[in-house]
């Protein structure tokens, strides 16, 4: 597929390929129990400002506030994980502790099944639509 992802921040298996939801997903490469730490997401340490300038126009971006002025922006990053779809029934979560962001998953994921989370507030603040294709989907980001 040619896309670089870095195996180093990951506790379980992972591959990264073309989603039904957008662009490039993250599966599951063996079967997750619930509460599973999949791994963390790693990228540029920025401020929420330029975290918010980059965003800015943009309808691709992987950008996570750690607090009032720091973010992490996973954009450029070759971490597997900044491939994580959202979905309005994630079946993975994401957990920012002391800084680190973690993604655990929510439920039993099984080999081949994607991994998503839900974004919560976005950049797009309603004006994205949602691709998730759950019965029910909220439409929009």
């Amino acid at each position: 597929m040619g896309i670089p992802t870095s195996s180093a921040n990951l506790s379980v298996a992972v591959a990264v390929r073309r989603s039904r939801i957008d662009g490039y997903g993250v599966f599951a490469a063996e079967p997750l129990a619930a509460g599973a730490r999949i791994g963390a997401l790693t990228g540029e340490a920025i401020t929420v400002a330029e975290g918010r300038r980059r965003a800015s126009g943009r309808q691709r971006i992987m950008l996570v506030e750690l607090s009032e002025s720091r973010a992490i922006d996973a954009t450029r990053s070759e971490d597997a994980l900044r491939f994580t779809n959202h979905s309005c029934r994630p079946n993975a979560l994401i957990r920012v502790e002391q800084g680190a962001i973690e993604i655990f998953a929510a439920r039993a994921i099984a080999p081949d099944e994607e991994i998503t989370v839900g974004y919560g507030a976005t950049h797009h603040e309603g004006r994205l639509a949602c691709r998730c294709g759950q019965p029910d989907c909220a439409g929009w980001l």
